[in-house]
């Protein structure tokens, strides 16, 4: 488990609630977190469905609210941001992978993943060569200008994943990344973003259902009716079979 006093935490949550009400009842998503994130860490955040694992994650990602408790990324309190400010916390500082790709389809893979490069107006020509780098690093090479239907469902997220990494993030955010790809597909990517974090020392921050992710992360987290039931190795865990 990380220590709380760490100096060198790229998320700090603290006594975090996520509180939704609709037709006079109060749902507690969230319900007092408090969590640190070191950098170079590989995380998987699993539990039952309802569990609160995605509002976690879009918290941490400045993409909703907590209804009380503070969240720091990288040093800085989402909460004291602007949306603006926001925006570019997310743009420039978190790479996002998630379930469905979120691929535009009228734009080819390189155009995908350079995009958010585009918008933070680096020259064509050095982000193009970023990003041909970045897909070779994650298997594809020589598939730059073809467009998501022309991919299988692996080379989408990875293409997602080329992404967000191409602006060297500080912390990347995976909401279910192997869902939707087949088990021998699923394999290759936990092993490409294991591989990334090895070679790279990225961040990751995934949110799972997949064994096969939780077992080789190097921390678990384990969440139940939104509070964090277990912190630690996997292996120190009684994960279903």
């Amino acid at each position: 488990m990380a220590d709380a006093e760490a100096n060198d935490a790229i998320v700090r949550v603290t006594g975090v609630t996520r509180h939704y009400v609709g037709d006079g009842v109060t749902t507690k998503a969230l319900d007092g977190i408090d969590l640190v994130i070191e950098r170079g860490e590989f995380t998987a955040m699993a539990g039952p469905s309802g569990s609160g694992k995605s509002t976690l994650l879009n918290l941490i990602g400045a993409l909703d609210h907590p209804t009380s408790g503070s969240i720091h990324v990288d040093g800085v309190s989402i909460a004291e941001l602007s949306r603006s400010e926001q925006s570019h916390l997310r743009r420039d500082r978190i790479g996002f992978v998630f379930q469905n790709y979120n691929l535009v389809p009228v734009m080819t893979a390189m155009e995908n993943a350079e995009y958010v490069l585009m918008l933070r107006g680096v020259p064509r020509d050095e982000r193009r060569a970023r990003v041909r780098k970045v897909l070779a690093s994650v298997g594809l090479d020589g598939l730059e200008d073809r467009f998501p239907r022309q991919l299988s469902g692996g080379q989408q997220q990875r293409v997602a994943i080329a992404r967000a990494l191409v602006t060297e993030p500080a912390l990347i955010l995976a909401d279910e990344p192997t869902a939707n790809v087949d088990s021998s597909t699923a394999i290759g990517l936990v092993n490409l973003m294991l591989e990334l974090h090895a070679e790279q020392g990225a961040t990751f921050l995934l949110a799972t259902h997949d064994l096969r992710v939780m077992r080789r992360a190097q921390r678990l987290l384990w969440l139940e009716d939104g509070r964090i039931a277990y912190d630690g190795p996997p292996s120190g865990f009684d994960l279903p079979q």
